[in-house]
């Protein structure tokens, strides 16, 4: 049996876009390990938390580690795995969200190697590094890592510039693969989807323009409601969280954020409470134009086929977007508020012809995790072949 730990991967998260990655994850592992007739445990290692998990099946386990309080414990987790897979939350293997964070994923990361378990380095967003000692620590590792994947062409050259000279896999996100269910067709009025970020709706964690954004982010999203419930055609708006804790009124909450908003604007509908991200993203599929400022709820638009802006305030967005020829992101941080609307409502009058490039975009971006599939295939042969 293939004994697999999962790092950096959520299943207990009120970001839904931590367990998309997560189910996703699960789900290519699944497809490898069926295709080879490998029998596999997945262990995700997870921080203790009462939110429900988001993962099923027999095969998966969850074990609550605290890497920083007590190392020797997840250490030992480590070291009973035969491979260990690591996805940083996305987009966490960068010092910009402080060094506590970025401390933590390189500890993961280099007890695992003291362990002398293999290290897959999932798709994911690397960098930026402001600080030379995190920046050399990075490359150690991938250095190290038994396989190594980005999900787009900035973080590719970005492992370029610190001197990383090894084969990368230049993959999509992964959750391009979330499974959810299809909707039925429907008549009436044109549905939109607006996703609202609690966090930028605060200002960010320090609640002062964290992000440095150009636009005013409550005043744009107060300004799209407008446009849309004004608009001739008669839309049907909704506002949809992707970040949604137990506890209302966090700084990240995306739900209190659309109630806030529906009781200002009462002909809008609020979403509900999803407790998957599957759920999220059957209930997104069902709509017929979307926009947003979570990447993931944006991915679950794209990847189902529904007309999507990226509401981009990192570079993330456009790295991930942009690698596939998909431009209809528009930056937060560097557009203006009146351009930003006028752009969305473009995109909304062009959504038919959207529809179009996201077939083409969606199709290069599963063939990339194709090659991510194949690239952990070869590191499961390896292992067995030992």
């Amino acid at each position: 049996m293939l004994k697999i730990a999962l790092i950096g991967h959520d299943t207990r998260n009120p970001n839904l876009g931590v367990g998309a990655l997560t189910v996703s994850e699960i789900e290519l592992i699944r497809r490898v390990a069926q295709r080879r007739g490998l029998e596999i445990e997945i262990t995700v290692l997870i921080g203790p938390s009462t939110f429900p998990s988001c993962v099923e099946g027999t095969e998966v386990r969850e074990r609550f580690v605290r890497p920083l309080r007590k190392p020797l414990d997840y250490f030992r987790a480590v070291r009973a795995s035969d491979l260990v897979i690591d996805i940083s939350g996305g987009d966490s293997f960068a010092d910009i969200y402080g060094s506590k964070r970025i401390f933590q994923i390189l500890l993961m990361k280099y007890l695992t190697h003291l362990a002398g378990r293999p290290l897959v380095m999932a798709p994911q967003t690397v960098g930026p590094f402001r600080h030379r000692l995190w920046r050399s620590l990075a490359a150690g590792s991938i250095r190290r890592a038994a396989s190594v994947a980005t999900r787009d062409d900035k973080s590719t050259a970005f492992l370029r510039e610190i001197g990383i000279r090894r084969e990368i896999v230049e993959a999509s996100d992964v959750a391009l693969r979330l499974p959810f269910v299809a909707p039925s067709t429907h008549s009436g009025p044109v549905r939109v989807g607006l996703n609202v970020s609690g966090l930028l709706m605060n200002g960010g964690y320090t609640g002062s323009n964290m992000f440095g954004l150009e636009s005013d982010y409550p005043t744009l999203v107060r300004d799209i409601i407008k446009s849309f419930l004004s608009h001739p055609e008669g839309c049907e708006l909704h506002l949809v969280g992707h970040v949604i804790p137990q506890d209302r009124g966090g700084v990240e909450d995306d739900y209190q954020a659309c109630l806030d908003l529906a009781a200002e604007f009462p002909e809008t509908i609020v979403a509900p409470a999803f407790s998957t991200p599957s759920e999220a993203k059957s209930y997104i599929a069902g709509l017929d134009f979307f926009m947003g400022a979570r990447m993931h709820a944006c991915i679950a638009a794209f990847s189902s086929g529904v007309p999507v802006v990226p509401m981009a305030y990192s570079r993330k967005f456009a790295g991930l977007f942009g690698a596939l020829g998909y431009t209809e992101t528009v930056d937060l941080a560097a557009d203006k508020p009146k351009d930003i609307v006028m752009r969305i409502l473009r995109s909304y009058e062009n959504r038919e012809n959207i529809s179009g490039e996201i077939e083409t975009a969606l199709s290069i971006g599963l063939n990339r995790l194709d090659e991510y599939e194949a690239a952990l295939e070869k590191v499961f042969v390896s292992w067995y072949s030992h």
